[in-house]
């Protein structure tokens, strides 16, 4: 699997630890950054992990930040990705059965390093359970892209 991974100065670490666990697992990794703990804006770093996504040039995507919200509402705002903030290992396993995110969010701040290493195993690891209960919603969630709303 090809997996983008991008991060702000506040999650500079679990990006790095992360990219080495994933390439220990035989996934091919694509870093947007940030390289380094010099003040940046996580926008510029999470939304083109997020577009590589929605295009198909990589699987799946994993942004991080501080507390994870600042990038997943950054990944959420791109069409086609459907991003989750998760903090434990049954949500990590949840979204991806039962909503097919295509992205994790994490923080650095708010998540200990094991957990995190376990819910980013979890997430790669589960699949979409293809259920007709939860292709219907994921269809709707997807119709709200195309919607006008005022």
């Amino acid at each position: 699997m090809k997996i983008a991974l991008a991060c702000d100065h506040g999650a500079l670490e679990y990006k790095e630890i992360t990219k080495q666990m994933l390439i220990e697992m035989g996934h091919e990794v694509e870093d947007f950054g940030t390289h380094s703990h010099d003040s940046m804006d996580y926008p510029d770093t999470a939304k083109e992990a997020a577009k590589s996504v929605a295009c198909g040039n990589n699987d799946r995507g994993i942004v991080f930040c501080s507390t994870g919200v600042g990038v997943s509402i950054v990944a959420n705002k791109v069409n086609g990705v459907r991003c989750a903030l998760v903090h434990d290992t049954v949500t990590a396993k949840l979204t991806r059965e039962h909503n097919d995110t295509n992205v994790l969010a994490i923080g650095q701040l708010t998540t200990g390093v094991a957990v995190m290493k376990e819910i980013v195993k979890i997430w790669i690891d589960t699949k979409f359970s293809q259920e007709e209960r939860h292709i219907r919603r994921i269809e709707k969630v997807m119709r709200l892209e195309d919607e006008n709303v005022a």
